[in-house]
């Protein structure tokens, strides 16, 4: 029954992909992070809905009057020269064939994201991919809180399988990032229900962050609260909502939780935590050995290669880290180009912020700005110990500023000239004489 759910809503909603592309990116993106055909058993598990909808989109897209060139920003620059970067790395891989299958995913990661800066240009179509990241993401967010909750947090909560989200330190990671997302729409939310809907779906998230039982999620989850609060007007009121919650939370979560949350002190005695030192010893190695284009995509399951590098290391492993993942990948520019486009990131929410201070009309801007700012601060903590280098959220996050910086130029494009001055009225003796404009 699923299966066919699932189908009929694809096939049903992607011809309207062709009237309107947008429409295309809507559903790609609900594919591509729900992830919903993982969650049936049949026919549907591995259909290839999102390379359907986005070829169908592509195409529409082509042959639309929709702008054909992203926007022009700094994140756009560095994220088209990443993605150059990245191919060349490929080309001069260590293993061609297992960097090209990772490459193939990247490009169309990053591919979709530029035609999702180009279709995404208005406010209407901006909120709609804002609901639909956070409808989709949000989903598992509620759905682990409820898991938590009715098996007192003794299990762990995990993603849908064969996808980014499987971990259950992908996903606290994912439920970081749009953790920031649901509260703009509370925030910027008028109907009653929907902003309680919206603060129960938050409670529930941050609840299923804890039952993941991850680390680094809850690592992130504090640096991510913290700055969260610096972002808030109203300090005292967030501040105290999120105590409250954390208290809750901690009350709620038993003793093993509490038990792997110390491991974080002992960590030179954790198996795992030593494998990840020896991943990130390779990828530094590699990068000093290859600086310019590193390894090439995959590398890190290069046996022979992992075994040289680090002979005291008993296996080979993924790199556990965004920062390590992109240098033992594509080298000392790569990471650089990486860390630029997130710096950029940061620094474009930030002048949305500035620009929108004194324009009241624009509030909605400005939270979402610096709600973004928090979600990529949540990314850059939570992924220095995952390897999501090229998590497609990451990089929805990017289209959605890019997308707002579009709209927050129009708007502020429009903003009318300052009132003229009316003329100086000078009094001689009992009457009143307008004195006359002075030449310029």
């Amino acid at each position: 029954m699923r299966d066919v759910i699932v189908a009929m809503l694809v096939f049903g909603s992607t011809p309207f992909a062709f009237v309107r592309p947008y429409i295309g990116i809507v559903i790609w993106y609900w594919l591509s992070l729900m992830n919903p055909h993982r969650l049936t058993w049949g026919f549907a598990y591995h259909a290839r809905f999102a390379f359907l909808v986005g070829a169908v989109t592509f195409l529409a897209w082509i042959f639309s009057r929709e702008p054909k060139r992203p926007p022009g920003s700094a994140p756009t620059i560095l994220l088209a020269l990443f993605a150059v970067w990245v191919t060349i790395s490929t080309i001069f891989a260590v293993g061609p064939d297992e960097a090209t299958a990772k490459w193939t995913q990247i490009i169309k990661i990053l591919g979709m994201t530029f035609v999702a800066m180009c279709l995404i240009q208005d406010r209407f179509r901006l909120q709609i991919i804002v609901w639909t990241v956070a409808v989709s993401v949000g989903f598992y967010g509620v759905r682990g809180g409820i898991f938590t909750i009715l098996t007192a947090g003794n299990y762990r909560v995990w993603g849908p399988p064969d996808s980014f989200l499987t971990d259950n330190n992908q996903l606290a990671l994912a439920l970081i990032m749009v953790l920031p997302l649901i509260w703009y729409l509370y925030l910027t939310t008028a109907q009653r229900y929907l902003r309680m809907g919206l603060l129960g779906a938050g409670a529930l998230t941050i609840l299923s962050i804890f039952g993941s039982h991850s680390r680094g999620g809850f690592l992130a989850l504090c640096v991510m609260l913290a700055f969260l609060w610096l972002k808030n007007r109203h300090k005292l009121v967030t501040g105290a909502a999120a105590i409250l919650l954390m208290t809750g939370a901690l009350a709620f979560v038993p003793d093993k939780w509490f038990e792997r949350m110390e491991t974080i002190s002992t960590y030179h005695e954790d198996a795992s935590v030593q494998g990840r030192f020896d991943a990130w010893t390779f990828a530094w190695r590699l990068a000093k050995e290859r600086p310019l284009v590193g390894g090439g995509g995959n590398v890190f399951g290069n046996v022979q290669l992992y075994s040289r590098l680090v002979p005291t290391a008993p296996k080979a492993q993924n790199a556990h880290s965004i920062y390590f993942e992109v240098l033992g990948e594509s080298g000392f520019v790569g990471l650089g180009l990486f860390l630029a486009l997130g710096l950029s990131c940061l620094l474009t929410a930030g002048g949305i912020i500035r620009r929108t201070r004194n324009r009241p009309d624009l509030d909605w801007a400005r939270s979402l700005a610096a709600m973004i700012q928090v979600s990529l601060l949540g990314y850059a903590s939570g992924g220095a110990f995952l390897n999501l280098g090229f998590f497609d959220l990451y990089y929805t996050i990017i289209a959605i500023l890019v997308a707002l910086k579009v709209v927050v130029e129009r708007e502020l494009a429009r903003e009318p000239a300052a009132p003229v001055t009316p003329p100086r009225a000078q009094a001689v003796g009992p009457q009143t004489v307008v004195a006359a404009p002075q030449p310029q």
